[in-house]
């Protein structure tokens, strides 16, 4: 299930927004200021945000500038300002769309369910099930397989698998990996994402000391490669 967080510190606006998400199945969580927003995001995964400008403490803009420093998240501004510069403020932010408030919550949905489904956004985990070399990974069950054998993984390293098999081919940096799987301000040490490697590999490569599929990239990060392994 897709899944929002709602940034706005009119309460009775924000409850609106949310029973309009999950009245169409997409989940979504709220908080009250950019503060709020940063504790929801060290502890989730949000496929997009939706974000008031004018917030006690950091505004929307701060919140979405420190965003585009650890993810790619979609966010949506809104905003009771019209002027063309707000608009493009909100851009050069790194904002992905703008409402005017007030705006329907039919144009709410239309613009996050657009964005949402944009296909750089989407990993593994959004398929019902991915096949990749020996592996089938299912992003609804939350299992994977290889050469049809169950294989049992933490929930940390099932999301590890799925990122990087989602984007096979493609070397992703452990910043990268981090907010896919902690979240995007969660504070953890970078060599985490080195110890759960260790510990995806024990368990899906034959030779977990010389990885064939989940392989370092010298200066970059991990990438999941079928090169060696076959298709």
């Amino acid at each position: 299930m897709k899944k929002v967080l709602i940034v706005e510190d009119e309460r009775e606006l924000a409850q609106l927004m949310r029973r309009a998400f999950e009245a169409d199945g997409i989940a979504a969580d709220i908080a009250g200021s950019a503060e709020e927003a940063y504790d929801l995001l060290t502890s989730a995964v949000f496929d997009c945000l939706m974000v008031d400008v004018n917030l006690p403490g950091d505004d929307g803009y701060a919140l979405c500038r420190n965003l585009r420093e650890r993810s790619g998240v979609p966010v949506v501004f809104a905003s009771a300002r019209i002027e063309p510069d707000a608009r493009i403020r909100a851009l050069e932010e790194g904002g992905d769309a703008y409402l005017s408030k007030p705006f329907s919550l039919r144009e709410m949905l239309a613009q996050a369910k657009a964005l949402m489904m944009r296909p750089e956004r989407k990993t593994g985990a959004d398929e019902a099930v991915l096949s990749a070399g020996p592996f089938q990974l299912d992003g609804r069950a939350k299992t994977i397989r290889k050469n049809g054998q169950l294989i049992a993984l933490s929930p940390r390293e099932f999301q590890l698998a799925s990122a990087l098999m989602g984007s096979a081919g493609q070397s992703l940096s452990r910043d990268a990996l981090l907010a896919k799987v902690w979240g995007a301000f969660a504070e953890v040490e970078p060599q985490t994402v080195s110890v759960h490697m260790s510990w995806l590999r024990a368990k899906l490569e034959d030779d977990p000391a010389h990885p064939v599929y989940f392989k370092t990239v010298r200066g970059e990060g991990y990438r999941f490669d079928l090169s060696e392994g076959g298709r």
